[in-house]
């Protein structure tokens, strides 16, 4: 009898070691097969979390039960990066206290805060109708002296980390911040010298990385706009005659030559019919464009023509015959190739 009752002890000592490791297993044991991202919606609700996580994971059935034992009702919305090897029991504890993986945001060469807006929402929780609502707000454009169009100079093109459930207000908000550290000591010693402000600076920029994308270009750009400007030149620009069309036509409207009906345009954007600059920038120059700016080449050009011989490149001249001679080039390989608009 003692040996039969050793036996059945055993057995059920066997038995409840194998449900423990089994149990234990479920919940501590290796359940992400494979590194994945996880996005936790605001609407979302457990059951619609666990779908998201089933495919990934070798125990999907243990998920709710660990929350239903931890007594978790909601899950905070985030993006959550689930790694190999995660057990439920680490899911459930990250999603528990919020603990998202921040994700690198970039952007570059956007012309209106609508583009930018619209770039950014493909990559953050909120939608693009927020982000201009807060970069609007009258408030924040009062106290940074910004307008509804200029307010686009605080966007230094960059890479940037995040929370993808990052507000309107608080994406903004570190962007101007990282724009006052952008605007250090040296750059400014620089546009002070220039007799500019950081507006004046960032709008000439925009006008420059317009005209060129080649970097070894856009310093005699600069310089050749600035000497323009020092000497009460208008700066006639085509780039910002083609915001202004843009601005009548639509942003979609596109435009591959300006004519001379252009040039009568009454836009204060028209910098042929307006001296100096332009109200605000016409675009989001790069870091390169607006250093090009402090940093320009001297020299004696006032005038640049498209190089027919090394396209991308610019012909420059300091006498207008010498101007005239590469423009009439220009306009006659325009004609020639169909480039009317």
């Amino acid at each position: 009898m003692k040996n039969k009752l050793s036996i059945v002890a055993g057995i059920v000592l066997v038995i409840l070691s194998v449900i423990s490791y089994t149990y234990y297993q479920n919940i501590f044991g290796s359940a992400i097969k494979e590194d994945t991202i996880l996005f936790v919606y605001a609407d979302n609700d457990l059951n619609e979390i666990n779908k998201k996580i089933t495919p990934y994971s070798n125990k999907p059935d243990y998920f709710l039960w660990v929350i239903s034992k931890k007594n978790i009702k909601k899950i905070k919305p985030g993006r959550y990066i689930l790694k190999k090897g995660m057990s439920n029991n680490d899911i459930v504890n990250m999603l528990r206290i919020g603990d998202q993986t921040a994700l690198t945001i970039s952007f570059n060469n956007q012309d209106t805060l609508e583009k930018f807006a619209g770039r950014i929402a493909k990559q953050i929780a909120i939608d693009s109708i927020t982000i201009l609502t807060s970069f609007k707000d009258k408030k924040f454009l009062k106290e940074n002296n910004l307008t509804a169009k200029s307010v686009l100079q605080i966007c230094i093109p960059n890479s940037y980390q995040f929370y993808w459930t990052v507000s309107g207000d608080q994406f903004r908000d570190k962007l101007l911040q990282e724009y006052k550290r952008f605007w250090n000591k040296d750059r400014l010693e620089k546009a002070k010298a220039l007799g500019m402000s950081i507006s004046e600076v960032i709008t000439l920029a925009s006008i420059v990385q317009k005209e060129t994308a080649k970097n070894i270009e856009r310093p005699i750009v600069a310089g050749l706009y600035l000497n323009r400007l020092k000497n009460g030149w208008p700066l006639q620009a085509d780039p910002t005659v083609i915001y202004a069309i843009k601005e009548l036509k639509g942003q979609n409207y596109v435009v591959k030559r300006v004519l001379n009906k252009d040039l009568e345009i009454d836009s204060p954007y028209n910098t042929y019919k307006y001296r100096g600059l332009p109200p605000s920038l016409i675009s989001m120059p790069d870091i390169n464009a607006i250093d090009a700016v402090l940093n320009y080449t001297k020299h004696n050009y006032y005038y640049m023509c498209v190089d027919l011989k090394n396209f991308g490149y610019h012909k420059f001249a300091s006498k207008l015959s010498e101007h005239n001679k590469n423009a009439r080039e220009y306009q006659r390989w325009l004609s020639k190739n169909g480039v009317n608009r």
